[in-house]
């Protein structure tokens, strides 16, 4: 269901926007898919096989290693990318249960409706766009009674979000400090309450009113201990077509001129996205391609979860801490007293004791909270416990709408990430199958992308700077074995992730590198990762500061292109004409990544075509 088109005042452009549709691609598309994308890696394979037995430049060792170390590394991770990517086999969902029974075995005596807990965590949002989304959980529909019991969680102790879930009938939950961050608050308020399942929202989630309809039916299968649902950004700037733009400014010429173009190239909308914020490919793609491997993770806003599946997960994780804390203080007492064991009853006072020393808590008291408990769900081998990601849009959230809290939210992401391989890594776990590992793996693995993605933008310009080849030569082999690879991968991308705009993830997977590197730089040196929330309104300013490296690297690219193709009009050695198309057409494609970033920094809403979101929720009409 799109959301209600006249909730918004005006007519702005946000209000026409509809949630994507999930690509529910057929038999012979996947199949097109496996055939161009199994192709891709194995002319990768033999490409690198030759770039390591063949076209070493070895007297330029410092420079042709490390390139293609870095070429094996991203190669590999294609691979990963491939395999999760591989299948969209799904859990197919069932009827939405009527009681409690259908989703949990309980005496027949003990038989009733379903009781759901909803949480809406916030610190210090506005609560006027808290009252929205309270709203329109107020007006989930489901065919069946239910006991939906709405929950404010509030870290901020304001009295005025306390006020207005007062008004809108939700119950006020609060505590006097703010240890664990988001994951103690969710803690804190599952010791208040009891339903079978809790949704988890942010504070500007805004559900559909078929939320429950859609995701309560998975819980059928007893095993399934979390549905993750899309999140959409309904407040991405749409962009205004090319045709728009121009006659805006030019007059009906420039109107038609920009559809002359639009009808040759396709559709131009300028403004569109420019955070590149659009969560499709992770969700439609990424996530759901994982329900084969029972690997989609959770990622906390609109999610629903079983209660049992928490608490057991969380005395299990809890035990275990004791149990390991305690064997390791074992052995250190009885090195030190010389004695071969504890008496029995010493054991039981001391492990009591260091009970009170370990933390319960259902959610991982972590930056990354949904991640970790995911894993820990993921690797109870013992209950086997079953991940889905419904691929369907039921709820509605906000975007970062500047660079600085596109910045915040991206480092959380990868820091966290991050911290959990550093001290925890999950890949070590025997609970979780090698698929689960694979797919964990692939995500961390994305994070390092900053060590070989500095190679790659770095290299063009050491060439045409130096004439130093990274490749033995630029010969007609070269081309003939990057060629197929390069052509082979672009068609099985585009094919695979049909419905996406692959060009422009791939753009900011590239651009972002200072980001994830600083992620990473801080993980290594042991930095706590702290938990911010991401700001719902947008900040004033040009954030240049943000992306000076980004703009330092164009700007060499510019002047390193300049340089080398004087010196190749000089005949200058080592500039041969393929080594300057090769080189020419890669530096242009970094450009191009980095522009990305660097136009966000610039970024303004236009006021002619969008009203300021913040400024529009807050005249909403209930």
């Amino acid at each position: 269901m799109a959301p209600d088109q006249q909730s918004w005042p005006g007519d702005t452009r946000f209000n026409r926007q509809e949630p994507w549709a999930h690509n529910a691609h057929s038999g012979a598309h996947r199949f097109a898919w496996q055939f161009l994308g199994t192709a891709s890696l194995v002319f990768g394979a033999w490409y690198l096989w030759w770039r390591w037995t063949v076209s070493i430049n070895w007297d330029a060792a410092w420079f042709s290693v490390p390139l293609v170390v870095a070429e094996t590394a991203a190669f590999f991770g294609l691979i990963l990318f491939t395999i999760n990517l591989w299948s969209s086999r799904s859990p197919r969902r069932q009827l939405p249960p009527a009681k409690i029974s259908e989703t949990l075995a309980v005496d027949p005596d003990e038989d009733r409706p379903l009781i759901v807990d909803v949480f809406f965590t916030t610190y210090n949002e506005n609560p006027e766009l808290v009252r929205l989304g309270l709203r329109d959980a107020r007006k989930i529909e489901y065919p069946h009674p239910i006991d939906l019991r709405i929950h404010v969680l509030d870290d901020g102790r304001r009295t005025a979000m306390e006020a207005v879930a007062a008004e809108e009938s939700a119950n006020y939950i609060t505590r006097d400090n703010n240890f664990g961050y988001k994951a103690g608050n969710l803690r804190n308020a599952m010791e208040s309450t009891i339903g079978d399942f809790v949704v988890i929202f942010d504070a500007d989630t805004r559900p559909f009113p078929e939320f429950l309809t859609a995701t309560l039916g998975y819980f059928r299968d007893p095993k399934v201990a979390w549905v993750q649902t899309p999140q959409w950004f309904w407040d991405i700037p749409p962009g205004v077509p090319l045709h728009a733009a121009w006659r805006r400014r030019v007059g009906r010429i420039g109107g038609w001129l920009g559809r002359r173009v639009e009808a040759l190239i396709g559709p131009v909308r300028l403004g569109e996205d420019p955070f590149g914020n659009d969560p499709q490919m992770f969700y439609d793609f990424i996530q759901h391609r994982r329900n084969w491997a029972n690997a989609s993770f959770c990622c906390g806003a609109a999610s629903v979860q079983r209660r049992e599946a928490l608490m057991e997960s969380a005395v299990r994780t809890w035990t275990a801490q004791i149990d390991a804390l305690s064997d390791r203080e074992d052995r250190r007492i009885t090195r030190m007293t010389g004695e071969i064991a504890l008496f029995e009853a010493v054991r039981y006072t001391a492990r009591m004791s260091r009970a009170g020393e370990i933390e319960f808590t259902p959610f991982k008291l972590h930056v990354s909270e949904d991640l970790y408990t995911s894993i820990a769900l993921h690797s109870d081998r013992d209950r086997g416990w079953k991940s889905v990601m419904h691929p369907e849009v039921v709820s509605r959230m906000m975007s970062p709408s500047d660079l600085l809290s596109w910045t915040i939210q991206r480092f959380k992401y990868a820091g966290g990430t991050l911290d959990i391989l550093r001290n925890d890594n999950p890949l070590a776990r025997s609970g979780l199958t090698a698929p689960q590992k694979l797919m964990y793996g692939a995500t961390f693995y994305s994070y390092l992308s900053p060590l070989w993605n500095i190679i790659f933008l770095i290299s063009p310009i050491i060439f045409l700077v130096s004439g130093v080849a990274p490749v033995a030569t630029y010969s007609l082999d070269f081309f003939l074995h990057i060629i197929p690879f390069l052509v082979l991968n672009e068609i099985a991308q585009m094919v695979g992730l049909w419905g996406t705009p692959v060009m422009k993830g791939r753009r900011w997977y590239i651009a972002m590198f200072p980001l994830t590197l600083g992620a990473l730089w801080a993980v290594i040196r042991g930095r706590k990762i702290s938990f911010t929330v991401t700001p719902k309104d947008r900040a004033s300013g040009r954030y240049l500061k943000l992306v000076r490296w980004q703009i330092l690297l164009l700007l060499v690219n510019a002047a390193a292109l300049v340089y080398g193709w004087s010196l190749f009009a000089q005949g200058a050695s080592g500039y041969t004409l393929g080594a300057m198309i090769v080189n020419t057409f890669w530096s242009g494609n970094n450009m191009l990544a980095l522009s990305v970033i660097i136009k966000a920094a610039f970024w303004r809403p236009d006021p002619e075509f969008d009203l300021p979101v913040m400024e529009a929720f807050q005249h909403e009409k209930p």
